[in-house]
């Protein structure tokens, strides 16, 4: 079967885009989307949170929350709010923030591909995140949250769609974030033949962002073999060269039993200090910040760095040469000590979560590389937990794919 290929996709009509979009179901908690919801019944949180519209105590992840999305979906469905193509097509998503832009194939990608390792995987999944996103495909009967895949940009791909974004875009908007969310539809049979043979002739894709949905979606087409729509899961397909990873950043609550100068005598062991007068946002691998007791730290790693994949990213430099031996943060996937903080969240964060005495130290790192997170990949390895933070995000709701 083909790597990827078009669908009819399940869309809000022009009239209620605005309405319906919203952030992906997994960057707002609960009480989040209760808010961004309210007031707005057609916004997909209804769907993809379904939680929001039962009683404050529901456990997200019981059989009533399931059936509460079901019933959200039919409603909206019902109301002709949301609509499904009658042709398979392929569509292109232009995202803009601020001065970066980037613009994705949307398609549905095969499952068989993802089992094999041709789309390739840099993540481990936990099982009950698993679990809840088997369900909610089950339930729905669709997939609503598209996989974040990325390809090693190709000129053929890149003629196409200056091509057809050249063309009046079926939806253009901007959302309460600021981010500006632009569709076109890829209707002539032409473009479409290009575009699946150019993409079948690629060796691999990467996911950026979705390895709880891709391998959700792969335990489903498991259940559904006679299914042909579920041998395929919904995607967001961007060139290497125009994704935007952020930092990652790391709050840690206590110093491991040290005294403020033993700790920083330690870090020195592996690390140039140089105390600095504004924070430390990383200009190149290899280059930390610190904030501690109210100041800012430059570190600079002393160590000669390995060649692995892996060990040679910097937040793998980060826990080996000081989180590890120094703060004891041995399994940074499961340690109650060590939090994350995504760089859209900006410097003034880290502060704010060390000033309040929630955490003892904070760290700013170099944001990982796209050829960094593919050689990863390449290499069948996975990165550490929290590595990447990709911007802009893709909305729920713009496009969903009907099983």
């Amino acid at each position: 079967m083909a790597l990827i290929r078009p669908f009819a996709a399940l869309r809000p009509k022009p009239e209620y885009v605005q309405d319906v979009i919203a952030p992906p179901y997994d960057v707002l908690n609960t009480e989040e989307a209760r808010l961004r919801a309210d007031g707005r019944p057609w916004s997909f949180l209804h769907i993809s949170k379904p939680e929001i519209d039962l009683p404050p105590d529901t456990d997200p992840h019981c059989d009533a929350v399931y059936a509460k999305g079901v019933d959200n979906l039919q409603k909206m469905l019902n109301a002709n709010i949301l609509e499904q193509d009658t042709q398979d097509y392929y569509y292109l998503y232009g995202l803009t923030m601020g001065d970066h832009q980037q613009i994705g194939l949307v398609a549905v990608a095969n499952v068989e591909d993802y089992d094999s390792n041709r789309i390739r995987k840099h993540e481990l999944t936990r099982p009950e995140k698993e679990d809840d996103r088997v369900r909610q495909i089950d339930a729905l009967n669709a997939q609503t949250g598209p996989v974040f895949l990325s390809y090693k940009h190709d000129p053929v791909i890149d003629t196409l769609i200056q091509t057809i974004t050249a063309q009046t875009p079926t939806v253009n908007l901007t959302a309460d974030d600021g981010i500006k969310h632009r569709l076109w539809i890829v209707k002539d049979p032409a473009h479409i033949s290009s575009i699946s043979s150019t993409f079948d002739a690629m060796e691999c894709l990467y996911i950026a962002d979705g390895h709880h949905r891709s391998a959700a979606a792969s335990r489903v087409a498991k259940k559904r073999p006679t299914t042909s729509n579920a041998a395929y899961f919904l995607s967001v397909i961007f060139p290497d060269n125009q994704m935007q990873i952020l930092d990652y950043n790391r709050v840690v609550r206590d110093l491991n039993g040290l005294t403020p100068d033993d700790f920083l005598a330690k870090i020195a062991q592996n690390f140039e200090i140089s105390p600095q007068n504004t924070p430390v946002k990383p200009q190149d691998r290899g280059e930390f910040g610190m904030y501690f007791n109210k100041q800012w730290y430059q570190l600079l790693l002393n160590k000669k760095t390995t060649d692995d994949p892996v060990a040679s990213l910097d937040v793998s430099l980060l826990t080996n040469y000081l989180l590890d031996p120094i703060l004891g943060i041995t399994n940074p996937r499961r340690d109650t000590r060590i939090d994350f903080v995504g760089g859209i969240r900006g410097l003034t964060e880290l502060e704010k979560r060390v000033n309040s005495g929630e955490m003892a130290v904070a760290f700013s790192l170099y944001p990982i590389s796209m050829p960094a997170l593919m050689a990863v990949a390449d290499a069948g390895e996975q990165m550490p937990p929290k590595t990447t933070w990709f911007e802009p995000k893709l909305a729920d709701g713009l496009v969903s794919h009907l099983l």
